[in-house]
Parts: structure tokens; C-alpha cells; sequence
């Protein structure tokens, strides 16, 4: 399917004048014979120095159907053991590119994207997106999830100047690169909802629309989750299509607003290992983790408003031996502090979240109810619990407390240091 960007930038009910940066998608089979001819009599032909970036896994999956490709780029193949989008791997692109460069192909998943996305806005040229699996939304962002010096950090980044997602490629990905994606996009359900909570709290910037795309594409991957895991190629396609959606949502808002919130905050938590040690798990299971964890979380929190049990007290920073404790130690204090400044909850009338409590517990209550979620992610063959992904059930409250100071973005987990609920 090809994707008519055109589509999606215009103006808007929310007084905006959405932009879209990438200028085609190609989602399926074939798709890299149409970057071929792209690159030999097409759009992209002006450009004489390309360079490819890939690791050691998706150079063995598209190393022969890309021949072409790579015999005419400079390629640069990062170890997939332990790769991470970090300042790290961004010093081993540096060190071995050559200088002329005037074109980057992204040739993998959401780390390598991430690398690539962030060096193309860094040295203003342009980028191609090739995905190799349907794991992440990043893959048409204009942000870049990194980690910094050891903070995770969303990153200025340049959006690709076109897609070429081929089925023959992704849809061959291992199954659990489709359930991490499938993983990634159901997150929507919290970070949506905690886009809500934060606009009607604060008057914080809203769109409708494109709060309807992100529920089209979750629409979509929902009616197709057992097919997907299957592997079966038209819902994998189905998935990439959705992920894309996802990312020009992002693209038409700016930032990661519309696909980012409390349950990547976990992800984030986690990918710090400030209160956990290294964990074998790809960044879609950990959101979808970090997403039951915030439901359990938003469903107390919203029965004890209807039992009128929640009280609201002026916002404190009740957190910061903690803080201290935590990121201290690991020499992150300092930006963690940064991240945070000014604080978010000082925006927050006590007032005004009194009066708003019953709204918040209608939006929770239109959130799927647990069993509900659990049950997509087990027909997703989706990882659910931190035993999935090698967590302890200890770590929990202490995951719930400090994710929200990971990114300052007001999540309904942060608003809720300005709750008391009694009788538990």
C-alpha cells in the first residue's frame, strides 16, 4: 500500500497547520525494487553519497535482496549484541563516515532508526527509512529516543524523506519483533489518556485528529492480533501500517505527545537500571509491562473516586531523598533535576483538580478494563507481567514512584503525588 502523506497535512480544527516532513511510504512487497529504481532514475538519484547504516542482525536478512543498494553506499554494520541508540553508538557512525555523505539509509528497527534519525538532523541531510521488522512507531518520528551520558533523553531528529517498508523483509522479522510492535501501539490506550487528563488540567495543547489517527491505529492491529502473530503477511502489513500511522502523528503534533506518557516512562525507568540491572527485553515489551502496571495504577485510583476516597492535597516535592538516593549514585542527579525544571504539578491548581476528579475517573473508565488488555497481549503473544521480562514484583512501587521524573511530560501517574486515597 502507498500512503498519501498529502492526506495528513492541512489545516485543523485545533488551529494548527499540521506538517508532514516525509514525502512517500511504500508498505509492501517489492518495495525495495522501488527504492532501487528511486536511487537509479528516480527522487533519490541526485544523491551520489549514500550511506547505509545497519547492524549485524538485519545485514544478514537484507544483505542479498539490497545487493544493489549496497554495492553503490558506504555501509556501516554496528554489532547488534548490546546495540543501543546512544551517544556510544553515534561515535562509531561518526569515526567511520566519510566526509561527502549527502544521504543516510536506515537499514533495521527502531535502534538503528533512532542512530540514524539523529544523525541526519545533526549534519542536515536527508534520510530513507527501511524497515526491517514492524516493532516500533519511531520509524517516521521527528524525535529520537537516546540515551545520553546515561539519561534517556527525546532527542531532535530529522524525519526520513521517505519509507520503503518491504513485506518480504518485515514480514519475515522473528514473531516476537511483531509483538513488541503490537506491544508499542497498544501503550496508546494510556498515553491518550493521559494526554487528556493533562489538556484538561492545564488547557495543554489537544488534537482531536490526531488522537483519532492513534485510535485508527490501534483499531487496526486489534482486529488482527492473532494473524500477526502468526505472521501472516497482509497483518503484518496491516501492523507496519499502524506504526506508521503512529509516527505521523507524532510528526503532525511536533513531538512524541500523541504516542509517548506514563507507560514508556516505565520503559525508560527501566532502560536506566538505576533500580534494576540489565534487562534482556526489546523496548515494545517493556512498554506494554510499564502499560498494565499505570492501568492497575489509573483503575485504583479511579474506584477510589467514585468511592470518594481520593483527596486532593497541595502539590510537595515529597520525592527528592529519593531522587537523591536513586539517581545520585549512578552521577544522574544533576540531570534528572535538569529534566525537571520547572515542575509540572506547580502548574496544577489543587482546586482545579478537585473539580475535574469525576472527569478524570470517566476517562480511565473508558480505558479497557485488565483482563481486557491481558487478553490482547496474550493473543499477541505479547509479554505482560515483570516476570516477563525479568523484573521482581518488588520493584513495582518503586517503578510507579519514580518513572514520572524520567521525562517531564505530565502523566496522570505524576498528577497522582497530588492524590491521597484513604482506606487502603
Amino acid at each position: 500500500m502507498r500512503v498519501d502523506t498529502d492526506d495528513f497535512a492541512r489545516p485543523c480544527g485545533c488551529g494548527k497547520e499540521h506538517h508532514i516532513d516525509v514525502q512517500e511510504i511504500l508498505i509492501e512487497e517489492g518495495a525495495i525494487e522501488a527504492l532501487e529504481e528511486a536511487m537509479n532514475d528516480g527522487f533519490l538519484k541526485e544523491y551520489i553519497s549514500p550511506l547505509l547504516i545497519c547492524d549485524t542482525n538485519t545485514y544478514k536478512v537484507t544483505e542479498e535482496i539490497m545487493e544493489e543498494i549496497y554495492d553503490r553506499c558506504q555501509v556501516i554494520v554496528l554489532e547488534a549484541e548490546g546495540l543501543h541508540a546512544d551517544n556510544y553508538a553515534v561515535e562509531i557512525v561518526e569515526n567511520n563516515m566519510e566526509e561527502d555523505i549527502d544521504l543516510i539509509l536506515a537499514v533495521g528497527a527502531g535502534t538503528i532508526h533512532d542512530i540514524s534519525r539523529y544523525l541526519a538532523y545533526q549534519y542536515k541531510i536527508p534520510f530513507i527509512s527501511v524497515p526491517t521488522a514492524a516493532s516500533v512507531d519511531g520509524f517516521v518520528s521527528t524525535v529520537a529516543a537516546m540515551t545520553w551520558d546515561g539519561l534517556k533523553k527525546t532527542m531532535p531528529a530529522a524525519a526520513p524523506m521517505a519509507v520503503f517498508a518491504d513485506t518480504n523483509i518485515f514480514a519475515k522479522a522473528p514473531k516476537r519483533l511483531n509483538a513488541s510492535g503490537v506491544s508499542d501501539l497498544l501503550g496508546k490506550y494510556i498515553c491518550l489518556a493521559d494526554w487528556k487528563i493533562a489538556h484538561l488540567l492545564t488547557g495543554e495543547y489537544y488534537c482531536e485528529y490526531v488522537v483519532e489517527l492513534e485510535e485508527r491505529a490501534l483499531k487496526t492491529v486489534r482486529s488482527c492480533l492473532r494473524s500477526i502473530a502468526a505472521g501472516d503477511e497482509e497483518s503484518c502489513e496491516k501492523l507496519m501500517y499502524a506504526l506508521v500511522l503512529s509516527g505521523l502523528a507524532m510528526q503532525m503534533v511536533g513531538n512524541s505527545r500523541p504516542a509517548s506518557c506514563a507507560e514508556h516512562h516505565m520503559s525508560h525507568l527501566w532502560e536506566m537500571e538505576v533500580i534494576n540491572g540489565h534487562l534482556d527485553a526489546l523496548h515494545g515489551e517493556k512498554v506494554s509491562v510499564g502499560m498494565v502496571l499505570v492501568l492497575r495504577e489509573y483503575k485504583r485510583i479511579a474506584r477510589a473516586i467514585r468511592q470518594g476516597r481520593c483527596y486532593v492535597k497541595p502539590y510537595e516535592a515529597q520525592d527528592e531523598a529519593l531522587l537523591e538516593e536513586t539517581f545520585g549514585k549512578k552521577g544522574l542527579l544533576d540531570g534528572i533535576r535538569k529534566e525537571n525544571e520547572p515542575e509540572l504539578l506547580k502548574q496544577i491548581s489543587p482546586q482545579r483538580l478537585e473539580y475535574c476528579l469525576d472527569e478524570i475517573a470517566d476517562i480511565i473508565e473508558e480505558l479497557p478494563d485488565e483482563e481486557s488488555l491481558l487478553h490482547m497481549l496474550d493473543k499477541a503473544g505479547a509479554k505482560s507481567s515483570v516476570y516477563d521480562i525479568g523484573l521482581s514484583s518488588d520493584i513495582i512501587p518503586l517503578s510507579l514512584r519514580l518513572s514520572p521524573y524520567v521525562r517531564r511530560r505530565l502523566s496522570f501517574l505524576r498528577i497522582s503525588k497530588m492524590l491521597q486515597i484513604k482506606g487502603e
